[in-house]
């Protein structure tokens, strides 16, 4: 099973339209995750279009419209592994430790908000993962998102895509 994972689109405010890479990665996975912080209903339009299962949740920045579609924390196993997907997680600091607690139950969080990429497993085996952004680089050197496969209850292949700059 081929994952896509974004966040952070934040299309029209930090970019007129999502990279053509990420369109084009979107249309090759069985799974497109989206961490929230679209800001506009036409981007997660195209997202339902072009995706063959979509998991996603709003973020911070989305309004009525996205937060009455999207729930704040989404759950679902893939290929036997136990997937979350929410927003913010808090600071960096002690993140492992917050999330493992709150989410016991999962094997894999993807989340966003900070806009830079994460890759971490806790103490106790829950992996943690930020694709950053595909729009909105912030402090960091790219936009990104990350691809994974899962096969036989095992995520792997776990890649961060770096985009490049527009011209």
């Amino acid at each position: 099973m081929r994952l896509l994972l974004t966040s952070d689109t934040h299309v029209p405010a930090r970019a007129r339209r999502l990279p053509a890479e990420l369109l084009d990665s979107m249309s090759r996975a069985d799974v497109v995750i989206h961490a929230g912080d679209w800001i506009d209903a036409a981007t997660l339009d195209l997202f339902e279009s072009r995706s063959a299962r979509l998991l996603a949740v709003y973020g911070n920045n989305d309004g009525p419209e996205l937060r009455s579609r999207l729930p704040e924390v989404a759950l679902a196993e893939l290929g036997g592994v136990r997937f979350g997907v929410v927003h913010e997680t808090g600071p960096a600091h002690g993140r492992e430790r917050r999330c493992e607690k709150r989410f016991r139950d999962l094997d894999v969080l993807v989340f966003g908000h900070s806009h830079i990429p994460w890759d971490t497993t806790a103490q106790e085996g829950l992996r943690l993962l930020n694709p950053g952004s595909p729009t909105d680089r912030r402090r960091q050197p790219d936009c990104t998102y990350m691809t994974a496969r899962v096969a036989g209850g095992k995520l792997s292949e776990v890649e961060l895509h770096r985009l490049q700059r527009r011209r």
